[in-house]
């Protein structure tokens, strides 16, 4: 059965790239192929990554929303692409091409969305003072860090959790998620009823997890 052609967009360092490359690269079952990657930064080291992978790659430094809305369309088309994933995108997408590719186009966001959408959710969540964070894998709509949810991974936040310790934990199960969320996509898992998704033959944990953790022993009683 032929590979899903996926695109990735990334901005930065692209460890989600990679972690859908070697993905597809461990496994001749999966079924998803990365067949292009487009960067809005000419520097982003997540081009060396494709490269280094024998991925195709394109630079679309156009400020312009619609300009490269419309290059970045016609560069997908041209490679034959069927599904496009964003990993570190740093732009927002002109609305038409949200549109074009919608439910086919989806995003990794590290909270547990709805929670803290934007720039910078490990700080919100830690000056917000939760027990859990995580990540969310979902379709892109027009408004930020909105559309369906597909999955998501939780950890837990601990007491001495500075910013950048909360996001390498965070970034950590998102190298595990979205390949995941892929496969369930390309295998035609998922579909969608209203703005909710429907995973076909997906299981629920039944584990619930405190945090803090109930103590061992107890002084009282």
């Amino acid at each position: 059965m032929p590979r899903l052609r996926t695109a990735v967009l990334i901005s930065g360092r692209g460890s989600n790239l990679q972690a859908l490359a070697d993905a597809a690269a461990a496994d001749p079952r999966y079924p998803a192929e990365i067949g292009l990657v487009i960067s809005n930064r000419a520097d982003a080291a997540g081009l060396a990554r494709a490269r280094h992978a024998g991925i195709a790659t394109r630079v679309i430094a156009d400020a312009n929303r619609e300009r490269f809305a419309a290059e970045a369309h016609h560069a997908l088309r041209g490679a034959g692409i069927e599904f496009v994933a964003l990993a570190g995108f740093m732009r927002i997408l002109d609305h038409g091409f949200v549109d074009a590719w919608r439910d086919r186009l989806v995003n990794i966001h590290p909270s547990l969305l709805p929670a803290f959408p934007g720039l910078h959710p490990q700080r919100q969540a830690l000056a917000a003072g939760v027990r859990f964070s995580g990540c969310t894998v979902h379709f892109v709509r027009s408004a930020v860090d909105t559309g369906p949810i597909i999955a998501q991974a939780v950890v837990p936040v601990l007491p001495e959790d500075d910013e950048d310790c909360l996001a390498a934990r965070i970034l950590a199960v998102e190298h595990r998620l979205y390949p995941l969320a892929v496969r369930l996509y390309a295998e035609g898992r998922l579909s969608i009823v209203g703005e909710r998704v429907i995973v076909a033959g997906g299981t629920v944990p039944e584990v619930a997890v405190l945090n803090p953790a109930e103590p061992l022993d107890s002084d009282t009683g």
